[in-house]
């Protein structure tokens, strides 16, 4: 059974998250503040983490944060009530999978909730294989890079970044379907998110990320991965 951690410290929105979820037929335990949810996942493997922004202490910025430097890609859901692009932003960037704005419908969570657990288990059914991209090794399946067999951490988000590019290869990418394949937005208030996830890519794909040869921009339009 799939398995959701909800977090917040909000007790009556983490019961109704809870109870909602349960109804749809997931295994849902609930955490009430950013310690007890590393705390969770550290002692017991999870599916979703649903984690809300604004928690005292420790945020939820701070624990997803936290989860990538451990090497933990669990598919993150992060909640706020902030709105301001910076916000949104910041929270992708540090690798979550998914962003809801407060107040939000029930409908639009779960729907967020499959779309994420299908990418993820799709991922995890496919067989792939090694693939060298400039420096380094890539395992697609089971996110895992290397460069002369050291391991090389990447983001979820960077690796999915990443793959992306690798499947259509020698074609122009735009910005705008990197922003609708992977975060699956319509629309997206700056394409800067995906500049920045490119030059970071690029720092341990490239010999000179100063003068790509793999990942290239295409002015006006995006990249290309050649």
């Amino acid at each position: 059974m799939t398995r959701i951690l909800v977090t917040d410290d909000e007790p009556s929105m983490s019961r109704g998250l809870a109870d909602n979820l349960e109804y749809e037929g997931y295994q849902v335990d609930i955490a009430g503040n950013g310690q007890e949810a590393l705390a969770k996942i550290s002692a017991a493997p999870y599916d979703l983490l649903i984690l809300d922004v604004m928690m005292p202490e420790l945020s939820g910025f701070d624990v997803c944060r936290k989860l990538r430097q451990q090497k933990n890609n669990i598919p993150v859901i992060l909640l706020t009530a902030k709105g301001e692009e910076i916000d949104r932003v910041l929270g992708l960037e540090l690798g979550a999978d998914d962003y809801i704005i407060k107040p939000f419908s029930l409908r639009e969570l779960l729907a967020r909730v499959k779309a994420i657990l299908r990418r993820t288990h799709a991922a995890q059914n496919h067989s792939g294989s090694l693939e060298t991209i400039g420096l380094l090794d890539v395992d697609f399946t089971n996110y895992v890079a290397t460069v002369s067999g050291k391991e090389i951490k990447l983001s979820h988000r960077e690796f999915e970044v990443l793959h992306f590019l690798w499947k259509n290869k020698h074609q122009i990418v735009r910005r705008d379907d990197l922003l609708k394949n992977i975060w699956q937005y319509d629309e997206f208030p700056s394409t800067r998110t995906i500049d920045n996830f490119i030059l970071r890519i690029r720092q341990k794909v490239e010999i000179n990320p100063n003068d790509p040869k793999i990942i290239l921009t295409v002015h006006g339009m995006g990249y290309k991965m050649v």
